[in-house]
């Protein structure tokens, strides 16, 4: 009866990725942002979405644990980094977060294994076969040994995106995925995103554009530091 009560009684795993409880913001007299208050289950698409101003771009560096709140609470997985110091939310965002930039930042005179491989160096043991292989996963094996300016726009975002899952990372969070590509790339891009998502991940994407958050399934909208409007995408991705 005892061994039953323990079994019953054990910790259970949050079912939610991120929670911000009544986090705020405010450089001097600005107010980037007001009291917001979110939760992304595990395994769910959020696209964030405002005009600039918004308060989009502090909400990112607030998840991604390059910033943290005036107020609020952050918790990330269950566990609350809000006050954590700058160093320790360091090592947080190396170990759980996949970062994905509208400006790509490769390093221009490192191949695109090699700008993989930086990821895993700041992580733990360089493994050029993993590496390899996150290439393959987005389709770029055959390009590993081409240096940044070799590539295209869309390969470049493509190797950022491997960059981000070198790690496993519990949560992708993408700053204008789509923001420097041509249509066609942007499609090639968002069908990636779309598969990761099928698979399991946890995606938060920052975008301007509408086409882009219809992939979400939850779309919320920033004004003025504040959620004005969250929508629910009834679409299944396989629909797009």
């Amino acid at each position: 009866m005892g061994k039953e009560q323990n079994m019953n009684t054990t910790t259970s795993v949050p079912a939610n990725i991120l929670e911000l409880r009544d986090v705020s913001m405010i450089y001097g007299q600005v107010k980037a942002l007001q009291s917001i208050c979110l939760t992304v289950k595990k395994g769910e698409w959020l696209a964030i979405m405002g005009p600039s101003g918004s308060g989009k771009t502090t909400m990112m560096n607030i998840i991604g644990c390059m910033d943290r709140p005036s107020s609020g609470a952050v918790i990330l997985d269950g566990q609350d980094v809000s006050g954590m110091s700058l160093h320790a939310l360091t090592r947080i965002r190396r170990e759980g977060i996949g970062l994905i930039f509208q400006q790509f930042h490769l390093i221009s005179y490192l191949t695109a294994l090699e700008n993989v491989m930086v990821a895993q160096y700041y992580h733990s043991m360089i493994d050029e076969n993993e590496a390899m292989q996150a290439l393959e996963r987005v389709g770029l094996k055959d390009r590993a040994k081409h240096l940044p300016r070799q590539l295209s726009g869309g390969e470049q975002q493509r190797v950022c995106i491997a960059r981000a899952l070198i790690n496993y990372p519990k949560l992708i969070l993408a700053d204008e995925p789509t923001g420097n590509l041509d249509e066609a790339n942007e499609q090639i891009v968002l069908d990636l995103l779309r598969r990761l998502h099928a698979e399991g991940s946890t995606i938060i994407v920052v975008t301007h554009s509408p086409e882009v958050a219809e992939y979400a399934e939850k779309t919320i909208v920033l004004e003025h530091g504040r959620i004005v409007r969250t929508t629910e995408n009834l679409k299944e991705s396989g629909d797009k």
